[in-house]
């Protein structure tokens, strides 16, 4: 099936269509014509599945005909738990509604930066796009109002939970007409989720989509077996001898990802690093760059990897695993998108070799292990 089949108009399809999608994902085949009937809708799908689309598509197809909101009443309230998704979901809703005749505007708020140019732009918003801290400060300044807000979304619901942002919005909650449109998107279905579903949706469309298995299949999976005090040449080695013009390095504190950066500069690769003890101005800098390609090394923590949406990224390395399993399959995700193959390297010590095992037998797939001690690491 095409966008054109989904009830989307001429304006919105000619966004899609230069943004080179061709086929609807799986949710958003089943998301977009529910948002459009007004339905609350409930999705569980893992980052990278397209429903930042699948929302807001059809939140700007019925936007596109109604009147403007009263000024500093937004119409689209979407809260998100990061200071780079908000970015990243108002770039969607900017890009998509280029061609509207009725331009809708949207904002972005998160807090690291000054509030003021925020309270100031908000004048004439329709959708706000906002983490939740940020909000209630505008709110508290009345800079903004919810008292006329038509749709909620809450994207990535469970990590909004686990980031501990439940008080903050059931405050905003508050302060929203009890008649209106929740849509919630959450890349996993825990306690603490399906306990805000209770209470948030009305008979939601429920959209399940299990892609993991099927989206792993672009990806090749490669791991080393490397001595400690080898961790850091081999690393860059790697870089070196694959050429990596674009590589996303996990680790797994802040401490280490701007030691890592260091080591990296000092021996000519170009890096840079991404965590929340950066400030906003210098993430969003590395970001621009790293999507860009005038950065071809970006060293994040999990923290803020979901804000880190690129279409093509060739390779992915763990330089630390995650905790988790389900964090292992989010991070090498983040290659082999849009039907493109990619390339997640783990760097595996010997404490890590349990553990990687534990990752491997949950993600159901086996992953190549390679020896390193014979390599001539002299040099790198």
């Amino acid at each position: 099936m095409s966008f054109s089949a989904l009830g989307l108009s001429a304006p919105l399809l000619k966004a899609v269509a230069e943004l080179n999608y061709t086929q609807p994902y799986p949710i958003q085949l089943q998301a977009i014509p529910a948002i459009l009937q007004g339905k609350d809708v409930l999705g569980v799908a893992r980052t990278g599945s397209g429903k930042t689309a699948g929302f807001v598509l059809p939140i700007l197809e019925r936007l596109k005909s109604k009147p403007a909101s009263r000024n500093r009443h937004v119409n689209t309230l979407v809260l998100v738990p990061t200071r780079e998704l908000a970015v990243q979901a108002a770039e969607v809703f900017k890009t998509l509604s280029a061609h509207l005749t009725h331009r809708v505007k949207t904002l972005a708020v998160y807090g690291g930066v000054s509030v003021n140019p925020q309270m100031m732009a908000l004048s004439g918003a329709e959708i706000l796009v906002a983490t939740p801290g940020r909000l209630l400060d505008l709110i508290s300044s009345k800079a903004v109002h919810l008292s006329e807000v038509e749709t909620l979304v809450l994207d990535e619901a469970d990590k909004m939970l686990h980031l501990g942002f439940e008080e903050e919005m059931n405050k905003i909650l508050a302060l929203m007409p009890a008649r209106r449109q929740n849509i919630l998107f959450s890349a996993t279905m825990g306690s603490e989720v399906a306990a805000v579903v209770e209470k948030l949706l009305h008979n939601p469309v429920e959209i399940r989509i299990e892609e993991e298995a099927e989206s792993l299949e672009q990806i090749k999976q490669v791991a080393y077996n490397v001595a400690p005090e080898r961790k850091g040449p081999f690393l860059r080695y790697l870089i070196r001898q694959g050429n990596m013009q674009q590589v996303l390095i996990f680790v797994s504190s802040t401490r280490t990802a701007d030691n890592l950066v260091d080591k990296l500069n000092k021996n000519g690769i170009v890096a840079a690093a991404m965590h929340s003890k950066k400030s906003q101005g210098a993430r969003t800098e590395a970001l621009s760059k790293f999507k860009s390609g005038k950065l071809p090394v970006l060293v994040a923590t999990d923290l803020v990897s979901r804000g880190i949406d690129i279409q093509l990224l060739p390779y992915v390395i763990n330089y630390d695993l995650p905790r988790s399993p389900k964090d292992y399959v989010h991070r090498i995700g983040r290659t082999g998108r849009a039907e493109a193959v990619g390339e997640a390297i783990s760097l595996i010590c010997p404490d890590d070799r349990h553990h990687f095992k534990i990752i491997q037998k949950k993600m159901g797939k086996r992953v190549e292990m390679l020896e390193t001690d014979d390599i001539d690491l002299q040099g790198a």
